[in-house]
């Protein structure tokens, strides 16, 4: 556990975070990602593990992107992305944009 970036989160914790951040990912790619990006749901849908769901998001930012424009959809992925936080090895974890500012 402590690859994951905390020694305090158990196993099913850490699965119903994992899932929690999925069904939200899903919820914001919609029915438009449904019906037009059916490979992007899979992967989120399918993702095995927290990682896997973490580098979903480039491909979740443009579906996003598609349906609210990018100002919105960047606005959408950060929000998915703070819900990783004490989930992901240190080297995954997001670093300050520097578009952002």
């Amino acid at each position: 556990m402590a690859l994951l970036g905390s020694v305090d989160i158990a196993p099913s914790v850490l699965q119903d975070r994992t899932d929690d951040i999925r069904e939200l990912i899903l919820d914001a790619m919609g029915e438009f990602g449904e019906k037009n990006y059916p490979s992007i749901i899979r992967r989120v849908r399918y993702a095995q593990d927290i990682q896997g769901l973490w580098y979903t998001r480039g491909d979740v930012m443009a579906v996003l992107a598609a349906v609210h424009g990018e100002t919105v959809a960047r606005e959408k992925l950060v929000s998915i992305t703070e819900k990783f936080e004490g989930l992901l090895p240190r080297g995954l974890s997001s670093r300050p944009s520097p578009l952002g500012n």
